[in-house]
């Protein structure tokens, strides 16, 4: 398939898949705010049998070239079980998704889409949904504000060109993701407070550390609250076994038992918030690459990482208590726990977190609330086959 003089090819064999990987470095050469992934890593995403994503989904991935130089990068995939969740919530069957797009020119973008279109058709979908690189829990949406500053661990950078190449492409937005910068060096508003107070004199609240030592046992007991309380989220696909064992192991580095949080009530855990250090600001000078002595310094920085910035990528109550006074009591005793610990142990000085629906009214006041303020917007397209 050709456009113009742009040539798309399906990624083959292992250079076109470094080919695939390497793309942004020339994509973001001169992007200050741009930190590079591990290589290492970005493969790992994209390999079946080291991603569990592949256990429930297929992918394939497409290269533009022009005059034989990589000019651009796309990913088409299928997640069966985003297939078999409810339409209204996002998903549901005929829908397909794509990701990772990288281009040098609208171009090179318009027919990459393209490509990934006609492959989703041929797999019988109706529907486009992206960017989703790979996962709607991996680097969902495309950066549409906050191009200024460099993107905290987990959360996906792009260029500010992209977002008028995929409009003319035919996509309309079907929902905007937000990150939040919260002020946390001093005390919260007196509101916030008073209601952090109240719970503490709650004797069925217990608000408790994690324990590293029964890190599998924690991990899924937070992994379970996640499934349940965002179950009714747009977009929502569940994390299978798998992928909470695997989720486990790649954060179990950078856990700290101080920044993640179980709320229990009369002993029952019901709510969690999961705190890291920003790993961006350790990554950044690394260029990607842990050798040769990436690694050692990468080692060093996790035995007592001091940060600028916390970000707070994962956060929930039970569905039975969602809406209620004490979930938002237990949410602000989770964050101010978390805020003196992350101020006194580790020198941050601002929060981070998100990404939040648009449209998610609890984590919208609660931001609101402790003087939370926009510093990034994702947006993720739809377009009918």
């Amino acid at each position: 398939m050709a456009v113009s003089d742009v040539v798309i090819s399906p990624v083959s064999g292992k250079a076109d898949l470094k080919a695939f990987v390497d793309l942004a470095w020339t994509v973001y050469a001169n992007d200050p705010a741009w930190v590079a992934p591990l290589k290492d890593e970005v493969h790992a995403l994209l390999t079946p049998g080291k991603n569990p994503w592949f256990e429930h989904g297929e992918a394939h991935y497409f290269l533009a070239r022009r005059d034989g130089k990589v000019t651009g990068r796309i990913s088409a995939h299928i997640d069966h079980l985003a297939l078999e969740q409810p339409v209204e919530q996002g998903m549901g069957p005929g829908t397909g998704n794509w990701g990772m797009l990288e281009a040098l020119d609208e171009e090179s973008a318009a027919a990459l889409i393209a490509a990934a279109e006609d492959w989703l058709r041929g797999k019988g979908m109706h529907r486009a949904l992206g960017p989703l690189s790979i996962s709607i829990w991996d680097e969902p949406g495309l950066l549409t504000s906050g191009f200024d500053h460099p993107p905290t661990v987990m959360m996906g950078h792009g260029r500010p060109e992209y977002e008028g190449w995929i409009a003319r492409a035919g996509y309309t937005p079907a929902k905007e993701l937000r990150t939040y910068e919260i002020p946390i060096t001093g005390d919260f508003p007196p509101l916030v407070q008073r209601i952090i107070q109240s719970g503490e004199k709650n004797e069925r609240i217990v608000i408790r550390k994690v324990d590293k030592s029964k890190f599998t046992r924690e991990a899924a007991t937070i992994l379970g609250i996640l499934n349940n309380a965002w179950g009714d989220n747009w977009g929502f696909v569940p994390l299978t076994d798998t992928e909470i064992a695997f989720v486990g192991k790649k954060l179990k580095p950078i856990v700290f038992e101080d920044l993640i949080r179980i709320a229990e009530i009369d002993g029952e855990p019901v709510a969690f918030m999961m705190t890291l250090p920003d790993l961006n600001e350790a990554l950044g000078p690394l260029n990607g690459s842990l050798f040769p002595f990436g690694w050692a310094k990468l080692l060093w920085w996790l035995r007592a990482p001091k940060v600028r910035t916390m970000r707070v990528p994962l956060m929930g109550v039970v569905k039975r208590l969602q809406s209620s006074r004490i979930a938002s009591q237990l949410a602000f005793m989770m964050i101010e726990y978390i805020r003196r610990d992350a101020v006194t142990k580790y020198g941050a000085s601002r929060g981070e977190f998100g990404w939040v629906l648009e449209d998610n009214q609890g984590m919208v006041a609660v931001a609101d609330a402790i003087n939370g303020h926009i510093n990034k917007t994702y947006i993720i397209y739809e377009k009918p086959l």
